[in-house]
């Protein structure tokens, strides 16, 4: 028999894409301070806070598969947050107006029961189309994406601000990267089809 999986996030981005596997699962938020380290790399600091995540939630769940998760955008070495609101947005997109915009995004899968812990970084490169004033501001207007990194949601309408996109999995855009979920879940004897 497997464990219950429990997706450490609150997101509901996140737990669509779960949900697409097709396996039971519950969700926990994970308390973690998500601020970087003094001269961590986005790259370090998305994989320790998907670690992070996984374990914050572990003690509540000690005989589960955990799946924690974390993601940032970087855009000429400075990392997007999310905006929050409509004027860091209409900064964010502006800023990759005609620019590439790497997503790096942390996975981890912590099985508590045993400890065992799978943890990947996921890189993912959106090259923006250049963009007006008018259309950065029709795009917000229409999605407000103001809780998602860089101020877009690919899975909607945001596939028009791009010109193209290179990764190995789009879900990791989105912030789960599945493909890589798929592989750390046989390897905890989870079959997935």
């Amino acid at each position: 028999m497997s464990l219950p999986l429990v997706l450490a996030s609150t997101s509901p981005f996140r737990r669509e894409l779960l949900g697409r596997l097709g396996h039971p699962f519950s969700t926990a938020a994970p308390a973690t301070d998500e601020s970087p380290l003094p001269g961590e790399s986005a790259e370090a600091l998305v994989v320790r806070l998907a670690e992070d995540k996984a374990r914050a939630v572990a003690c509540a769940n000690p005989a589960a598969l955990i799946i924690g998760s974390d993601q940032v955008a970087v855009i000429d070495g400075v990392v997007l947050g999310k905006p929050g609101d409509h004027a860091r947005a209409t900064a964010q997109l502006a800023a990759a107006s005609g620019k590439t915009v790497v997503f790096h995004t942390g996975l981890c899968l912590l099985n508590s029961a045993t400890g065992s812990v799978q943890v990947e970084h996921v890189p993912f490169r959106v090259q923006f189309r250049t963009l007006s004033a008018e259309q950065i501001e029709g795009y917000l207007r229409a999605e407000q994406p103001y809780n998602c990194a860089g101020s877009f949601k690919s899975e909607g309408l945001g596939i028009a601000l791009f010109e193209r996109l290179e990764g190995d999995d789009p879900n990791s855009l989105i912030g789960l990267p599945l493909i890589r979920l798929v592989r750390m879940l046989e390897n905890e004897g989870v079959r997935v089809i």
